[in-house]
């Protein structure tokens, strides 16, 4: 969940997509982009979107809905190829088939999860196919390289680039020679569960989420695949093709294990131990909750017993304090609360730094031993810090074949936690 800045330089309106604007954009979840999910200026208003999902929770998070807006890419003459994809994988699950119904691809579009239609959660991008031979059975897939909100970007970027400092194999992985437990608690759409076991190939990913409208929204509108979710409950029916996960995800989906389950007790029950953490637990209050911070509270002592104890990291998304709190007091709820939550996990980690992200007013908050950065006995100073994760950003770029730079999410407000 994150918060849109004030005065940072976001200019209203629609963006009409040209190529003679951007000739050249490898990332599809540039924040340029943004103009054509956000919709109305007005947050209860759906724009130029339509609702394709909305149900009430029971969780605290109101009224869940998915509120669809078309996506200018990937443009149609790229469409063709995408389709031959789906043919081969389709002929090579189902080869005992007649094969002369051809995939179609019906189009791109983005989701924005809400929360009490004013508070958007997560958002993705989907594309929608069918087989000619079957218009009614519709494949939704998010495109799992698309991380279309900056915060997720700069969560992904400082957490692998802390990991690879920290003395971890973060190559074997991507190679998918070694295995790396990562653990999402808050799934929201499933963006960057998906975006983590597709890039690295030896992930296997746990996602927890307590509310099961939200597991339904994120399967059935936004195209996590559905065979991720390990509980069988007459809570969850999903109207997919059956053979969509195998087709769409090849072996993406039996890597990610979607729990529904309180953060809290899923610590408190769980016997795995975590290279990499990421938190991002908001409710439709818009509110972080107090136990995943509060040191006194069972949740961190439990995070902290199953994160490795050497180059284990954990990343949490916060609304950050900003300049604009003093102009409007109401507009950040969770401001007042970083500098707290920061020092907790400090005091429970070791180490801790923020980052700013940028356009809107989150910090991602970093923790981690520590124990890989202290070479002497001196103390760790900001600079060296900083310039040893920023030695490992072409690094992470490179090898994980990123299509944004994570060193602008690295470097970008940097503070130590004292």
């Amino acid at each position: 969940m994150w918060r849109r800045g004030v005065g940072l330089g976001w200019h209203g309106g629609r963006r009409w997509c040209s190529s003679v604007v951007r000739r050249h954009l490898e990332d599809e979840g540039d924040w340029s982009y943004a103009s054509e999910w956000w919709g109305s200026s007005h947050c209860s208003g759906d724009g130029e979107g339509h609702t394709v999902f909305r149900s009430l929770s029971d969780q605290g998070n109101g009224v869940v809905s998915v509120v669809a807006y078309p996506s200018s890419r990937p443009a149609p003459e790229h469409w063709p190829a995408i389709e031959r994809w789906l043919q081969e994988r389709y002929a090579k699950i189902h080869p005992e088939f007649d094969h002369n119904g051809q995939f179609k691809i019906l189009g791109y579009q983005w989701r924005v999860l809400r929360f009490n239609d004013n508070t958007r959660q997560s958002t993705a991008k989907i594309m929608a196919a069918c087989r000619s031979t079957d218009y009614a059975s519709i494949y939704l897939m998010q495109q799992p390289f698309c991380l279309a909100v900056p915060y997720l970007k700069s969560m992904a970027s400082v957490g692998l680039t802390t990991l690879a400092s920290s003395g971890y194999d973060l190559l074997g992985a991507v190679m998918g020679e070694r295995n790396i437990n990562v653990l999402c608690i808050g799934h929201g759409g499933g963006a960057l569960p998906l975006f983590m076991a597709s890039k690295i190939r030896g992930a296997t990913v746990h996602s927890i989420e307590i509310d099961p409208v939200v597991i339904t929204a994120s399967v059935q509108a936004m195209g996590f695949p559905a065979s991720a979710l390990k509980e069988t409950s007459d809570q969850f029916s999903f109207s997919c093709p059956h053979d969509a996960d195998q087709i769409l995800w090849e072996d993406v989906h039996d890597r990610i294990f979607l729990h529904r389950s309180d953060a809290e007790d899923f610590m408190l029950n769980n016997s795995n131990i975590y290279d990499l953490v990421f938190i991002d637990a908001y409710d439709g209050d818009d509110i972080f909750p107090r136990k995943l911070w509060d040191p006194d509270a069972p949740f961190l002592k439990a995070l902290r017993s199953r994160l490795h104890p050497v180059h284990g990291t954990i990343v949490v998304n916060l609304h950050s304090d900003s300049d604009v709190l003093a102009l409007f007091p109401n507009i950040l709820p969770m401001g007042k609360y970083v500098s707290q939550v920061a020092r907790a996990y400090k005091e429970q980690f070791g180490l801790a730094f923020t980052v700013s992200v940028p356009w809107l007013c989150n910090t991602s908050l970093v923790a981690c031993s520590g124990v890989r950065f202290h070479k002497t006995n001196t103390s760790l100073t900001r600079d060296a810090l900083l310039n040893g994760l920023i030695s490992k950003s072409n690094f992470i770029d490179s090898f994980l074949d990123l299509p944004f730079p994570s060193l602008q999410y690295i470097k970008r407000g940097f503070v130590l936690v004292e």
